[in-house]
């Protein structure tokens, strides 16, 4: 057992990374196996994936979250529900994945567990019921009492790796039977059989209150609250016992993928190890022996040397190699079974491939990427690094959340993340595992821009050149379309309401070609066009000049002189923004807030801090941490998350329309 920031001169197991060390966070997930011997039940096999939590690095959880069939919710005891909570909260939901809370550092001052077990319940909107209570808080914690088995727990040894049972402590025993009382209430909501013994005021036995925890648990509708302090060795073994008791195992998870020879009907997978094999690539890693792929194995089994086909290219590879992992070391094995994560070399795939044996022709459904937020001009310092394009090409391929791209008018290269954090990380692993120096330049936001009325248009696209000329003519309108629901992505529509042939039907391809060109750079700013549709009625051709290329064109000019009159606006990306600090600097805060424009949602004042929630534009947000650090004398923190995108103001408008006309004539000259 070791500190993340490795004071001992060992860092924590799971966090192998310098970077991760150095700053004390978890930025990359690490995978590992143990077994555990519960209550005498004998060995179960528990595969763990330890996430970062930080929102910048959001991938690594939603691609963890794929790929198993429970969690641990780990939540501050002083702090409890954090903004993250509820991302990660959502991201849960997303897969189904039912979770047991623990309540971590109730060593810490302010410490106030059933203050978060009610903020689990109206923030998560879970049922939620503590399945323990602490014996003593902050300096005084020295166990916890289990309300289902009815004794007291102790943590004694260096380590607390010795569980000692006892009697529950007299001072404890009204505390206790209340709390038991309300589990049972909690669970007679959610589970049918604990409302029959409820309603018929009978006292459960501890195997059915148990029985009804789990059923309750792996149904979705509950979650068990455990306690304890993991830097003080305090009821970490009850959390692995709970693993084993109420979260599923592999066979009580339904599992579905899609049988592309049957038009993609949904099939159930079964994770018995006789069945032909099914898996699913969630996570790549470059190592020093090649592409190393994290596997979770659904149905059937894995055997090293045997043949398997990539669904989506169907290349058949052989396993050379196949590990299990534990953080950064491996343990070569010679099979793995279904329901088990193991990794492979060698083999060449992208993040979110299905792999089979062959018979099958299955396709899991990959996880979702969310759109970056963030970007940043990056350049090395000394010029023609071959290592700076091997680098981005590694860490886009590792995290689909990262995107390098080339601007040609500019002529820079642009890196685009989740945040300044998650940006800030690749330019440092490029100093350290590349030798790479960058420069970066300053941070530019993802701006959209779109439209607030209709607008006709009737445009003739005419050239004539020696030979074929071009001709196209098209007439219809553009139209805002509404926005989508949160976590959803709106498409731009096209349609074409053409009769009669006055488009030829090869043209009209064309046309829909030429209006997405359009929405790749918008005339206000320059910047991506959402939420159109395009609707073309009617339009001529010639039979000799009209092409492609001519009806390309002409929706591409009738599209930017229609955008201008449609009233058009730019989006902005607007930010959850959740700030932290104690009491007295409440007021420095939430001026701070207001002064960046934020609009303030809620704040809530707790005993010796206060947490205000606010609405903030992400161009408002550059360099908050050091300003919050300042203002707050290093003790208030902050995190931050893309919520939707919002037009700006019309002084602001004009600004960034003026900028870009100055930028355009520049670039001219």
């Amino acid at each position: 057992i070791h500190e993340v920031r490795g004071k001992d001169g060992e860092g924590a197991k799971m966090d192998s990374m310098e970077l991760e060390r150095e700053r004390g966070i978890t930025i990359q997930s690490a995978a590992t196996y143990c077994k555990w011997n519960w209550d005498g039940h004998g060995d179960y096999s528990i595969n763990i994936i330890d996430t970062p939590g930080h929102v910048d690095f959001t991938i690594e959880v939603e691609r963890a979250l794929r790929v198993l069939d429970g969690a641990v919710l780990v939540l501050c005891g002083v702090s409890g529900v954090q903004s993250q909570t509820i991302t990660v909260d959502r991201q849960m939901r997303r897969y189904d994945v039912p979770r047991i809370s623990f309540i971590n550092k109730l060593d810490r001052i302010g410490a106030n567990p059933f203050a978060i077990i009610e903020q689990i319940r109206h923030k998560l909107r879970i049922t939620a019921a503590a399945v323990q209570i602490p014996i003593g808080l902050e300096e005084n914690l020295k166990g916890i009492v289990d309300l289902i088995k009815w004794k007291a727990v102790y943590n004694e040894g260096d380590r607390g790796e010795k569980v000692i049972e006892k009697e529950i402590p007299d001072d404890l025993m009204d505390l206790a039977v209340k709390k038991r009382q309300e589990l049972i209430e909690n669970l007679a909501d959610v589970d049918d059989q604990m409302a029959e013994i409820f309603l018929m005021e009978e006292n459960p036995t501890s195997e059915q209150l148990m029985d009804a925890v789990r059923r309750a648990t792996i149904a979705n509708k509950f979650t068990p609250v455990l306690m304890g302090s993991a830097f003080k060795n305090t009821g970490v073994q009850t959390v692995l016992d709970a693993v084993c008791a109420f979260l599923p195992n592999p066979t009580e998870v339904h599992n579905t993928a899609l049988d592309i020879s049957r038009n993609e009907a949904k099939v159930d997978i079964i994770p018995y190890s006789k069945n032909p094999f099914v898996g699913l690539a969630f996570k790549l890693e470059d190592g020093k022996y090649g592409q190393l792929t994290y596997v979770r194995v659904y149905q059937g089994s894995l055997k090293r040397g045997s043949f398997i086909t990539n669904s989506k290219t169907s290349k058949r590879v052989k396993v050379p190699r196949l590990v299990r992992m534990h953080s950064n070391e491996m343990e070569d094995v010679d099979e793995v079974g279904a329901g088990e994560i193991c990794a492979l070399f060698g083999v060449d795939c992208s993040s979110g491939d299905t792999f089979t044996d062959g018979t099958l022709n299955y396709t899991l459904t990959s996880m979702f990427v969310p759109d970056p937020v963030i970007s940043l001009s990056i350049a090395p310092k000394v010029k023609d690094s071959a290592n700076f394009s091997k680098a981005l090409n590694r860490f886009q391929r590792e995290d689909p959340t990262f995107r390098a791209s080339y601007d040609t008018e500019s002529k820079e290269t642009i890196i685009s993340g989740m945040g300044e954090l998650h940006l800030d990380i690749y330019v440092e692993r490029m100093r350290r595992e590349y030798n790479v120096d960058c420069v970066t330049g300053k941070p530019q936001v993802a701006f959209r821009e779109t439209i607030t009325a209709t607008a006709k248009f009737d445009y003739t696209h005419k050239k004539q050149t020696g030979g074929a000329g071009q001709y196209g003519k098209v007439t219809g309108y553009i139209e805002p379309l509404e926005e989508a629901s949160e976590g959803e992505e709106q498409l731009p529509v096209f349609e074409s309401r053409v009769v009669g042939g006055h488009i030829p039907h090869n043209f009209i391809p064309a046309v829909e070609k030429g209006f997405l060109d359009g929405l790749e750079k918008g005339t206000l700013i320059g910047h991506p066009v959402k939420n159109v549709r395009f609707v073309l009625e009617d339009g001529a051709h010639h039979a000799v000049d009209s092409s492609e290329l001519a009806f390309r064109l002409a929706a591409l000019y009738a599209f930017r002189d229609a955008f201008l009159r449609a009233k058009p606006v730019i989006l902005e990306p607007i930010m959850n923004v959740s700030a932290t600090a104690p009491l007295e600097f409440q007021g420095t805060v939430i001026g701070n807030l207001n002064k960046r424009k934020g609009v303030i949602i809620d704040t809530e004042v707790h005993e010796d801090y206060f947490i205000v929630n606010a609405e903030v534009s992400l161009n408002s947000m550059f360099g908050y941490s050091s300003d919050l650090r300042s203002a707050t004398q290093g003790k208030g923190e902050f995190s931050m998350e893309y919520k939707d995108h919002r037009p700006v103001l019309p002084n602001i408008q004009e600004e960034l329309i003026n900028e870009y006309k100055k930028k355009k004539e520049a670039e001219k000259k």
